[in-house]
């Protein structure tokens, strides 16, 4: 049994760690920024330590400072959480090579799943459908054109490493092909280091589901049903729900199929821990593989809720050696949930961030509505992170009962002092088309249209 974790990591998704750690009475020790020392983690957890300046360069992104850190505390483990160093083999190895647990997969696992293009290949040779599209990287422009053509207008460029949208672009002809494939490159560059990019067929308006798996280290694998997350803004997802309506309506069978599918993959990349095989679906029930994310969702809670399978304990209790002791049976979903993300941003200006400080906060609470967040009366939103300041996830005994929780619990929630994202998100539980389960990954820009001339109509 672990004794003592050390937290890798900030904002909600800290505090979601050390709350499962304090269940398994396990102590904590969390890291900081300057920038975070009056944040909740900080307080929450039983020691914690500065580790850098603000910028993340300096911190949070630090692998000497952390493992100092769990040195200095003599920790068993670290979490790392999802984003900075969660997906981070070198990361990952250090730890290790310190004798100390990384709570995730191993750097074997991560190699053979980090680059998009690999993870491709590896898809491929387990029998899972992928997306038509480059054999490997596109070294230069002419061969970008080479293979565009060949698929035929529209596709997508994107980059091998990363995530969050950045490093892609579609492309519905030459000209924005040759300049795509270069802006492409060169914002992989800065955000990941590494420029390499692919080329995709873009399948158009489609359907973005991932499935929830857990594997332990004796080779079992099961899957814990899926997640849509089809409403998403620059690739980048805003309300997420399970189980998907596609799943509930249209397509009954495709659960099974794409779950089979998912296992596949983790068992080819010998996969251990929690982590999350993503794909696209198009109007006909055909699923493409798109990538497999190796550490916890930010979406994880909605999984939690209809499953009763607390996903961050299960990453412990894995990493601990402790075989799976669920089964998918185990697992049946039991209602709805949804889940809604608050970021501190201007929706109707371009999401444009909003840091600064937060005059008032209360939190929606009743039965069925849960709240991870990090932000309290007094805190300041700081500009050098992510902007999500909090979750709010709604269960019910159906989808209409889960969406209109969620309406009431977005409704009582009050943040003064900094704009954030909760009149759009009540805009898309209004949307009739939403209401129906009848959407794909361009609703947003649809609705945020509208939106915009509501607006320009109001003003003028």
């Amino acid at each position: 049994m672990f004794e003592k974790i050390l937290v890798s990591n900030r904002g909600e998704i800290a505090v979601r760690i050390i709350r499962a750690c304090k269940e398994l009475n396990i102590r904590t020790v969390a890291v900081y920024s300057e920038a975070d020392a009056n944040s909740m983690h900080v307080q929450m957890a039983d020691e914690a330590i500065c580790i850098g300046s603000a910028a993340s360069s300096d911190s949070y992104l630090r692998i000497d400072r952390i493992v100092s850190a769990a040195e200095i505390t003599d920790v068993d483990a670290i979490h790392p959480g999802y984003g900075f160093l969660a997906e981070n083999a070198h990361f990952a190895d250090v730890c290790e090579s310190c004798n100390i647990r990384f709570i995730g997969p191993n750097s074997r696992a991560m190699n053979s799943l980090e680059d998009k293009a690999v993870s491709r290949a590896l898809a491929k040779k387990a029998g899972v459908p992928v997306p038509p599209g480059s054999d490997g990287l596109v070294d230069n422009e002419q061969s970008a054109l080479s293979v565009a053509r060949k698929l035929g207008y529209p596709v997508i460029i994107k980059a091998v490493a990363g995530g969050g949208g950045r490093g892609m672009r579609q492309a519905h002809n030459d000209i924005s092909l040759v300049k795509g494939y270069h802006t492409a490159r060169t914002e992989a560059e800065k955000a990941f280091g590494n420029s390499g990019v692919y080329i995709e067929k873009f399948i158009e308006n489609p359907h973005h589901i991932e499935f929830q798996i857990l594997a332990d280290t004796k080779g079992t694998v099961i899957h814990l049903g899926e997640r849509d997350c089809s409403i998403q803004r620059r690739n980048q997802k805003i309300l997420e729900e399970t189980p998907s309506p596609l799943m509930e309506t249209k397509f009954k069978d495709l659960r099974k199929r794409m779950g089979k599918a998912a296992i596949r993959i983790a068992e080819a990349a010998h996969y251990v821990n929690a982590g999350t095989v993503e794909f696209l679906v198009d109007d006909k029930g055909n699923f493409y593989f798109l990538e497999v994310n190796k550490r916890i969702q930010v979406e994880h809670p909605i999984t939690e809720e209809v499953t009763g399978v607390d996903l961050v304990k299960q990453q412990i209790l894995i990493t601990m050696g402790e075989p799976l002791k669920l089964t998918e049976k185990d697992t049946a979903f039991k209602g709805h949930a949804i889940e809604c993300r608050i970021n501190a941003e201007d929706p109707f200006d371009g999401f444009r961030p909003c840091p600064g400080r937060i005059d008032m906060y209360y939190a929606p609470g009743g039965r069925g509505v849960r709240v991870d967040s990090h932000v309290y009366a007094g805190y300041t939103v700081p500009p050098h992170y992510d902007s999500m300041i909090g979750k709010v996830i709604a269960t019910g005994k159906d989808r209409p009962e889960a969406l209109n929780r969620m309406s009431r619990a977005l409704g009582e929630f009050m943040i003064s002092g900094v704009k954030t994202t909760i009149p759009f998100e009540q805009a898309i539980l209004q949307d009739p088309n939403f209401r129906r389960g009848v959407y794909g990954t361009n609703f947003v820009e649809k609705l945020l249209g509208g939106a915009r001339r509501e607006l320009i109509e109001k003003d003028a």
